[in-house]
């Protein structure tokens, strides 16, 4: 089961059917989910509501919004406490596969790791669990 400690999810994703299937899957496993449709509301829900995890889309109005969003979130006390993932399509439109697996991608990617779309909930659900949260 998913350690208490992760109660508050931020969602962010421009597609609004992908953000709210992603919302109902999280709900449905006993998360509060908070959502974002663009990188400058994530920051400011981000901000507001100091969520325990953040999942971040990376294509939104540009093509780098989710890094730049991680980045924001990653440089924040709070940010460096929770985990952050970045949210792709990316593997699957273009082949190139990345992560952030390695202390160096985590360095220049600013997450915790990367989650494919679709989102496949028990991946997500033990990235959660196996993250060393410093709260």
């Amino acid at each position: 089961m998913v350690t208490e400690n992760v109660k508050k999810i931020l969602l962010v994703d421009d597609d609004i059917d992908l953000l709210e299937q992603n919302k109902l899957l999280l709900e449905s496993k006993g998360f509060e989910v908070i959502t974002a449709e663009n990188s400058e509301e994530g920051l400011k829900v981000f901000q507001k509501e100091k969520p325990d995890a953040a999942i971040i889309d990376l294509i939104m109005e540009q093509m780098d919004s989710g890094f730049v969003l991680c980045y924001k979130i990653k440089k924040t006390e709070h940010g460096k406490k929770i985990p952050v993932f970045m949210l792709t399509s990316a593997t699957y439109e273009t082949g190139f596969k990345f992560s952030a697996s390695s202390k160096e991608e985590k360095e220049w990617i600013k997450c915790d790791g990367i989650i494919n779309k679709p989102v496949v909930i028990e991946d997500l659900l033990a990235k959660l669990e196996n993250f060393n949260y410093q709260q």
